[in-house]
């Protein structure tokens, strides 16, 4: 063994230091002649292709060199379509020189390999028509060697050898000495090399090292994959260097809007990048209400207690086109959204309990036009209402009602079209306003126009319609806009002091129409069901962007309540509703609200945040002391009166409880003695609610 050890330092030393000697006599006579013919050669190769205007193609050509600048004859050249999974590859010729003639545009990686060096690759984006050349440097791949311990002595075959060695260095020094015509005695020393290497024993010339001549060079159909490199799969992109112009939205920043988030994964490859969310917070309601229960949010759920809001885990999928993403949800998230989807109540089959745990979850296909074109088909996020889905992406925690009773999510199919690298054109295809499953007879219809002609503004507009999204009523059909507008007005990311000033506003307007609803007041239709409403909020980020304050809120108008959210009374939900806050047409709901909000953002993965957030209705929607939870619990009928005692009174509302109340009391019984207190239950609902607030969010 330790003669083997011996030997594979000599080799090294030969390989290493021998050829170091060589290439410096040979490189300072040829190199500046064959720098000159490698660049003609380029230059004739690329003038030489089909004229410019005869095809959409790009062409690309370069040089393949070593380290001393020496082209690089059979090296092959893969260049791999990043949008379409495609390769086409070639081979060096003797002068290094490799050409592409037939690359459709898009982006493409690059690569060059051969044994005995170092894969080196570029990451290009070609245009229609365009000319590009493309250099790849070749460094020499020089395994690692097992070195003897200086403190073992040599054996006799080791010292035989060294003394060789010597010889051989003598030799080459006195090379050194001659004119470049004795350049040809180099040639006549590899015999005395190979001599060295017939020497040694079949145990002991392991294939240690390999030299770029050890093996034949590789065929462009048997691409080289070194002993121990990570799979192409797992291997992280290349970073593009300079601006993105291609990727749609790279070209700027937006992390400062709201809705959008900040930050990137720390782990990615080829194949995926993960995604891992956690929203943990603590709320104090200052109703106090005594069964800790807040109503009329998708934020704001138990008053007095931490809680867990959102723990996600998941990410996205890519390869050869195919993509998709999913994205679980856990924690308060997982009950609270689907409670307002009474599309569960259609048929058969708990859908609910099948989707519950998915915030997204779809899979698709992209294809190589303009900037993308994407078909996608499962659950993901809507985005009407600007606000996020995700806590983390937002300038506030409790948003306003704009975005609060608008959908989270959408079932269905989507396309991406990307014309340009700053717009993006979105259809959607979908069983209904956030809906797992189709409420009546007809699919919803919308979609989305993303603009983002500068880094400082973005544009987004959202349209819905055709749905007939009433349950149990196939007459009624409704339409929806949302329109927002995000603008940047100052931005010095640097700034110790104030680094960015932006504000957000929102507008929409929706209305239902047909089987008794109308979008307007006083018509023969029925009686008016709209919805108009607004939110405002200005931000202002100072210490370099790692402090943020923002401040804003916004109104409601909803005549006939057919956006309000149901309050969770004895455990009602979007399917049974309640007796005490009905949602009929004509029943009114106008609101407003406020907040301010301060945010504390160390790393871009993490965000501790603050809050103070007003809330004010005009008709009793709030919790209040009393809570709305019937004594004992919930009794398992929440769409009737419950009795003081907490059971059910069999009784469902007429839509008038005033009406109602002498029904249900000759249920739950009469007034108790002469108290005045009714054997009738009601929960305690306020016109206002004040929630003060704080939790940490984490993003990786």
């Amino acid at each position: 063994m330790s003669g083997y050890i011996g030997v594979s330092r000599i080799r090294h030393f030969i390989c290493c230091r021998t050829m170091r000697r060589a290439i410096a006599i040979l490189s300072s006579n040829v190199r500046s002649m064959v720098a000159v013919r490698v660049s003609a050669a380029l230059m004739f190769g690329l003038l030489s292709l089909p004229a410019h205007g005869q095809t959409e193609d790009g062409l690309v050509g370069g040089v393949t060199r070593d380290s001393g600048g020496k082209p690089v004859a059979e090296v092959q050249i893969v260049a791999h379509n990043l949008d379409r999974g495609t390769d086409q590859s070639t081979t060096s010729d003797a002068n290094g020189l490799y050409t592409f003639t037939h690359l459709g545009p898009g982006k493409y990686d690059v690569a060059a390999t051969k044994s005995g060096f170092q894969k080196a690759s570029a990451r290009v984006a070609i245009a229609a028509r365009e000319i590009l050349r493309v250099d790849l440097p070749l460094e020499a791949d020089i395994s690692p060697t097992t070195t003897k311990s200086n403190s073992e002595p040599l054996t006799d075959r080791e010292r035989e050898l060294l003394e060789r060695i010597d010889r051989l260095e003598t030799r080459l020094a006195a090379m050194e000495t001659k004119d470049a015509g004795q350049t040809s005695a180099i040639a006549k020393a590899a015999p005395a090399d190979q001599s060295l290497e017939a020497s040694l024993s079949p145990s002991d010339a392991r294939p240690q090292t390999t030299t770029a001549s050890a093996a034949p060079a590789p065929r462009p159909t048997d691409p080289v994959t070194p002993i121990g490199t990570v799979p192409e799969a797992l291997q992280e992109p290349e970073a593009t260097k300079g601006v993105d112009n291609f990727t749609p939205f790279a070209f700027g920043d937006f992390s400062w809007a709201n809705g959008t988030g900040r930050g990137t994964s720390v782990f990615t490859t080829k194949f995926f990048t993960p995604e891992i969310r956690f929203d943990t917070h603590f709320m104090e309601d200052f109703n106090q209400p005594r069964d800790h229960t807040m109503g009329g949010a998708t934020e704001s759920f138990r008053s007095g207690e931490f809680q867990l809001e959102q723990v996600s885990f998941g990410g996205d999928f890519r390869w050869n086109n195919v993509r998709g993403r999913i994205l679980t949800m856990d924690g308060l998230f997982a009950t609270t959204t689907p409670r307002n989807d009474a599309s569960a109540a259609v048929g058969q089959w708990d859908v609910r309990g099948a989707y519950k745990y998915f915030s997204e979850a779809w899979g698709g296909y992209s294809f190589n036009v303009n900037h993308g074109l994407n078909v996608d088909a499962g659950i993901f996020v809507s985005y009407i209402g600007l606000f996020s889905y995700y806590n983390f992406d937002n300038w506030t925690y409790q948003p306003s009602f704009v975005s609060s009773n608008t959908p989270w999510f959408f079932n269905g199919l989507r396309i991406q079209w990307f014309p340009t690298n700053k717009l993006k054109i979105e259809p959607w295809i979908i069983n209904g306003w956030q809906s797992y499953n189709k409420f009546n007879g007809k699919l919803g219809l919308g979609g989305q126009i993303l603009w983002r002609p500068k880094e400082w503004l973005s544009l987004v507009f959202n349209n819905y319609g055709m749905g007939t999204d009433t349950l149990f009523n196939p007459a009624v059909s409704r339409i929806h806009t949302d329109d927002s507008v995000n603008l940047r007005y100052f931005h010095n990311a640097e700034n110790t002091g104030i680094s960015t000033m932006a504000f957000s506003l929102t507008g929409d307007l929706g209305c239902e129409y047909g089987g008794g609803a109308s979008c307007f007041k006083n018509t023969a239709n029925g009686v008016q069901t709209a919805f108009a409403g607004w939110m405002l909020y200005n931000r202002i980020m100072w210490g370099k962007d790692h402090h943020a304050i923002t401040v804003g809120g916004g109104k409601m108008n909803n005549p006939g309540r057919y956006l309000t959210l149901l309050p969770p009374i004895n455990g009602a939900d979007a399917i049974s509703g309640s007796p005490y806050f009905t949602e009929n047409f004509g029943d009114s709901s106008k609101m407003w609200d406020g907040t301010i909000t301060y945010q504390w953002m160390p790393k871009q993965y993490i965000t501790w945040w603050t809050e103070l957030g007003y809330r004010h209705s005009n008709v009793p929607y709030w919790t209040g002391r009393g809570g709305i939870t019937p004594p004992g619990g919930n009794n398992g009928v929440p769409n009737q009166y419950a009795c003081s005692n907490g059971a059910a009174s069999g009784i469902t509302s007429s839509g008038n409880i005033a009406n109602d109340l002498p029904n249900v009391e000759a249920v739950c019984g009469p007034l108790t003695g002469n108290t005045g207190i009714s054997s009738v239950w009601f929960p305690d609902l306020r016109k206002s609610q004040t929630v003060a607030s704080a939790g940490v969010m984490v993003r990786f």
